[in-house]
């Protein structure tokens, strides 16, 4: 994600690419090789850090080194784009908003979403009250493959000559050394925050923003290791339900979302925001369906006995006649869709915003209170999962509700 991350930010027009810093020498080589022989590389994060010559930095490591990397940057005048989720524990979320706010440093988190065209429409739509009023949002992402479910490739020449193994444990647990755990880290939680951590804060990101929502207050997960087994403790399928409470901006909701790795379908991803009028979704684009309107109510006068079924239907004619549908009086289906040019990229557009903030100093939507607010209810899913209990959040403090 970090080559990815990076090629995408020296596509912004002003920036130059001044330093790379990973734990592995063979990234350090690749990084050479992709950007030019010249550049400069170090395995110590905190060598980049020091550099005159260095503004922004993105932070695209394991989800255990964000926080605190991202901080130290802040502390060294740096502006900082870091990857989702912004932190692996929630309370570090405060350490990264106090610091950015006493720095005066911009930080955007890395979920692309909220710079996007799509969601923008989406928010548009919303707010002019398309659906009606809300009451249930769904969302899923299903992958169909073994890079989706994090299965890496792991370099033959991955050994501890080659690989700084004690500062990429860094503060988890010490551990013997093995490749697997850094080459495919996502799949433990001493490092990475699952299914929750990686893709409910996509989720959550692209909800919050359509919605101006805060967080969720209740909190249930479930789910599983059912088809990726072997060397790892993250589930490969997660299931969530959330109790969002009314506020300015929405009415009370229920949201519930889903990651599948054990599909055996194709691999997509969608949005449902459903309404008393009609239903939004946001996959490549964004589209509105909304069904005919109701003629008339209907009636269940079949489960009656036949004498009282003939007086319920005659009072029911008396006041809603019958009218032939004719391809004249055929309804009209309700549905609206918009899409995005074929080549954009909300990454571009993501990379852009941040570039931009930093230049004028002004904020970004991402900053570290979205992005705790997105994390939160994500690192909940996974105590709920793994306590096997509901828990409980406030949105507006950002912090657990103990029981």
């Amino acid at each position: 994600m970090g080559q990815g991350d990076t090629d995408t930010a020296i596509s912004v027009p002003g920036t130059k690419l001044a330093a790379v810093c990973d734990v592995y020498e063979g990234r350090l080589t690749r990084a050479k090789e992709h950007w030019g022989a010249d550049l400069f590389t170090t395995r110590d994060y905190r060598e980049v850090l020091a550099r005159k010559d260095v503004d922004t930095v993105i932070v695209a490591t394991p989800d255990h080194w964000h926080a605190r990397i991202a901080a130290e940057a802040m502390e060294a005048g740096k502006d900082v784009y870091v990857q989702k989720p912004m932190v692996k524990q929630w309370q570090d979320g405060h350490r990264l908003i106090e610091t950015s706010r006493r720095t005066g440093r911009i930080l955007q988190v890395g979920s692309q979403r909220v710079s996007s065209v799509i969601y923008k429409k989406a928010q548009e739509l919303y707010r002019a009250g398309s659906i009606g009023t809300l009451n249930a949002v769904e969302a899923w992402i299903d992958r169909n493959s073994a890079i989706g479910a994090w299965r890496y490739s792991i370099p033959p020449d991955a050994s501890p000559a080659t690989i700084d193994w004690d500062r990429f444990l860094g503060d988890a647990p010490k551990r013997p050394f093995d490749p697997q755990r850094l080459f495919q880290w996502r799949n433990w939680n001493d490092y990475g925050t699952g299914v929750a951590g990686d893709l409910f804060v996509h989720l959550f990101s692209g909800i919050h923003f359509v919605l101006g929502s805060l967080g969720p207050t209740r909190v249930f997960a479930a789910g599983g290791i059912y088809f990726w087994k072997g060397d790892r403790d993250a589930p490969d399928i997660m299931v969530g339900l959330y109790d969002y409470p009314k506020t300015d901006s929405h009415p009370a909701f229920n949201l519930a979302l889903r990651v599948n790795f054990v599909c055996g379908g194709p691999e997509t991803g969608r949005f449902h925001f459903t309404g008393s009028e009609g239903v939004m979704t946001i996959g490549d684009g964004v589209s509105l369906s909304k069904p005919p309107k109701e003629t008339e109510p209907g009636e269940t006068a079949g489960s009656f006995s036949k004498e009282t079924a003939e007086k319920i239907m005659a009072q029911h004619r008396a006041r809603y006649p019958e009218h032939p549908v004719t391809a004249a009086t055929m309804p009209e289906a309700d549905e609206e869709s918009y899409l995005a040019p074929p080549d954009y990229s909300d990454d571009f557009e993501h990379h852009t915003t941040f570039f931009n903030a930093v230049r004028s100093r002004q904020p970004v939507v991402e900053d570290a209170t979205f992005g705790l607010r997105a994390a939160g209810p994500a690192l909940l899913a996974n105590l709920s999962y793994y306590e096997g209990r509901i828990k409980h959040w406030d949105p507006v403090a950002m912090r657990v509700v103990e029981d």
